[in-house]
């Protein structure tokens, strides 16, 4: 090796010794990790449920910030304004990252440009359950139902825009039904409305629904996901329920703010791959309906704008204008 190429290697070195020291020392002291959602909700228990096991691989607390409000924007701003230490972490989703910018004006972060993505955490469909009064056992009874009473039966959300009320408007699309739309402010409320009998039904989580489920206080009907949920396997999925049409997927991923190192990022990203490798993470995960995920960095940016370009669409057929 020349003169030349041996000073150009330890300039390298050298210039890689911060990046590598900032790795090693990472972290600290405890790590904020802000789920931009109340406690209680499916969001909650994916942030939960990493914290912990980022605290045990990390060797330093990671601690669930709540900060729930408009969509979760009010979550995402603060994980955008943070400082791009490491020591900020956001749960972002497909409904914060994707749909919301279909929803507002404007936004106080900006969707593409403001975060550094980590992995993906989880994905999910949704889950139609009705109140056992109403006379239908499968999605096509169902559909036979509200057709036979147009504009009778109620279907609720967590929310005008939220995921849970997109796929209720591209189901009744693709069926040729009208549903009245009753929107709560989070999906466990439309749950337990409809546990109580004041709705007809909802598209739900998995994690809140399922329960229900199980003890026969609601009925599932068809999941909106490609494949059959491992929580309810009897259940059918939209195609197998005979309605071939494309229904958003929930998805969780972790990101840091934007100018995060990206020496920090890789060993994220490595944790969160040890980890959810886990038999309890497995367990815990498919026990709520959800799918284990582990991702590049790149492939949470493509989900975030291939998302963008579908969702436009879908928003735009649903007829929901931006506030």
């Amino acid at each position: 090796m020349g003169a030349r190429s041996k000073i150009l290697l330890l300039a390298f070195a050298v210039l890689n010794l911060p990046s590598a020291a900032t790795a090693q020392a990472y972290p600290t002291k405890p790590v904020r990790f802000i789920a931009p959602f109340p406690p209680g909700g499916t969001s909650d228990i994916v942030a939960r449920v990493v914290a912990q096991k980022l605290s045990d691989s990390l060797g330093k607390q990671v601690l669930v910030d709540n900060r729930g409000g408009a969509s979760g924007t009010i979550g995402y701003e603060l994980g955008a304004r943070a400082q791009p230490d490491g020591y900020t972490l956001l749960l972002t989703s497909m409904g914060g990252l994707v749909t919301n910018q279909f929803l507002y004006k404007r936004l106080p972060f900006d969707p593409i440009n403001d975060f550094a993505h980590i992995s993906q955490l989880a994905t999910a469909g949704q889950v139609l359950v009705v109140h056992p009064s109403v006379a239908a056992r499968t999605a096509q009874e169902l559909i036979a139902l509200a057709k036979s009473k147009p504009g009778q039966l109620t279907v609720g959300s967590g929310g005008i825009g939220t995921t849970q009320h997109i796929v209720g408007e591209v189901f009744q699309a693709a069926t040729g039904i009208k549903l009245i739309h009753v929107p709560y402010k989070g999906s466990i409320l439309a749950v337990t409305d409809t546990v109580a009998g004041q709705i007809s039904m909802t598209f739900a989580d998995m994690a809140p629904a399922v329960p229900h489920v199980k003890a026969g206080r609601l009925r599932a009907l068809v999941v909106s996901s490609e494949q059959r949920s491992s929580a309810i396997p009897d259940v059918p999925t939209m195609a197998e329920a005979g309605i071939k049409e494309w229904f958003p997927q929930t998805w969780w991923a972790m990101a840091a703010p934007k100018g995060t190192p990206v020496a920090i990022i890789r060993r994220l990203n490595s944790e969160i791959g040890q980890f959810m490798k886990a038999p309890d993470v497995q367990e815990k995960f498919a026990s709520l309906g959800l799918i284990p995920l582990h991702s590049t960095p790149e492939r949470v940016a493509e989900l975030v704008k291939t998302g963008a370009v579908r969702m436009a669409q879908v928003v735009k057929a649903a007829g929901i204008n931006p506030d």
